[in-house]
């Protein structure tokens, strides 16, 4: 599997995209797109390094599966494609910046918008097979993944890491908090949000405190 990343990433990764593992893993996955319906379009696995440059990075949103539904996915987390019925989470995180922002909570479930305004929208997990949350996971993603949140972490200053719920947490535990903002609360998921978990914990209004002239459009 040919790889393209965009071209701010691509020095920054080019290392660790040709170490044993991750070789590995592109077979794996050129396999499973090959035998199996897979999410994302193959074109979209590294999305989020499209729509979000890493000079322009200012904020990292740490997901853990794409979406396992057909025609979902895009290749940002928590995002779905234009057209597609908004799922629990995100709707969640919609009324979230409805209740901390007063915006309007939007028909169009698509994040793109917010990846072009420096959102680093990370799956762990940047591949799932259809219908079957979690098949892609230990297969080197998670590695991968990991390579990326140091790398920011390390080379990066002043970024806003928003970790929800449990596996994000754990995710972002070598993150340098003496030099970025990390913000923690509970999954957006309805399980997690109806126990009181998620709502109010303002990370957007926080977020945009913490980036000053820098903001977010959300």
């Amino acid at each position: 599997m040919e790889i393209q990343l965009a071209a701010s990433w691509a020095p920054i990764l080019k290392e660790e995209m040709e170490k044993e593992y991750f070789k590995k893993l592109k077979t794996f996955i050129e396999e499973a797109y090959k035998t199996t319906v897979c999410y994302p379009p193959k074109e979209q696995l590294f999305a989020a390094f499209d729509h979000c440059t890493f000079e322009d990075l200012k904020v990292v949103i740490i997901g853990q599966d794409p979406y396992h539904g057909k025609g979902q996915a895009n290749g940002l987390c928590f995002s779905v494609n234009t057209g597609r019925a908004m799922p629990p989470s995100l709707l969640n995180i919609f009324k979230e910046l409805h209740s901390d922002m007063g915006l309007m909570i939007p028909g169009d479930g698509n994040l793109e918008r917010w990846a072009k305004q420096g959102v680093l929208l990370l799956n762990a997990t940047l591949s799932v097979a259809e219908g079957s949350p979690g098949s892609h996971q230990k297969k080197g993603w998670e590695t991968f993944t990991d390579h990326v949140i140091k790398t920011i972490s390390e080379e990066k200053k002043g970024v806003v890491f928003l970790l929800w719920g449990g596996y994000a947490k754990k995710k972002g535990k070598k993150i340098d908090r003496e030099a970025h903002l990390v913000l923690e609360s509970g999954h957006p998921s309805p399980l997690s949000a109806n126990r009181g978990y998620w709502f109010d914990n303002r990370h957007f209004s926080t977020c945009n405190s913490y980036l000053e002239n820098n903001e977010i459009d959300w």
